[in-house]
């Protein structure tokens, strides 16, 4: 079966990834070096800003950052092989959206933009539970992604992508590579606290 076909009902823009084999797979397929990557799906100007808003997402700390994970490929391969025609022209047209709120002076390029840039729109349109989109509830019928919708969505991508990457499942949550059993009781007593890795 397709990859297309397998994966149509998984979508960015509904914030909703599952963790299938053939998913991982295309995780795993990753590995372009952040610096001379060119995107497959996403214009070269979109790459950029797709690059910084994870990196802003899952920045490095003692862990690697979502960047040091290929994250921004992943997400650039999802949606070109996976999302329907429909979904990656919303896709398109959301980021040029974002990338308008990025530029506060028109005439300004994408290597002009600082962080505080892209936190600003984040910290603007991110929602958390029980905030209530408002261009969304001024518009409910429109097929179009409201701003907080696709920074919502990507947010959802990148944590996915990120724990679902081998580095993450293997050496930081804890990892059974034949889950065979159930298990029920004090995550600290049975894993120190970590929780399982979804790629077990």
């Amino acid at each position: 079966m397709k990859r297309r076909e397998a994966l149509k009902n998984i979508g960015f823009a509904t914030s909703f990834f599952v963790a299938t084999p053939t998913v991982l797979s295309l995780l795993q397929s990753c590995t372009s070096d952040a610096k001379t990557w060119v995107p497959e799906f996403f214009n070269q100007e979109q790459g950029v800003v797709l690059t910084k808003f994870v990196d802003i997402i899952l920045p490095k700390t003692e862990l690697p950052s979502a960047t040091e994970l290929n994250v921004p490929q992943f997400i650039d391969k999802y949606v070109n092989e996976v999302l329907e025609t429909k979904q990656q022209e919303q896709i398109k047209s959301s980021f040029n959206v974002i990338i308008g709120e990025l530029k506060t002076n028109p005439d300004d390029t994408i290597e002009k933009l600082s962080e505080n840039n892209y936190k600003s729109v984040l910290d603007t349109y991110m929602l958390v539970k029980g905030d209530i989109d408002e261009e969304r509830k001024s518009n409910p019928e429109s097929e179009s992604m409201t701003k907080s919708e696709f920074l919502n969505g990507l947010k959802s991508m990148c944590i996915m992508a990120y724990l679902n990457t081998e580095e993450i499942g293997e050496q930081v949550l804890k990892y059974d590579p034949i889950p065979s059993q159930y298990y029920c009781g004090n995550l600290q007593e049975m894993t120190g606290g970590l929780s399982y890795s979804p790629s077990s």
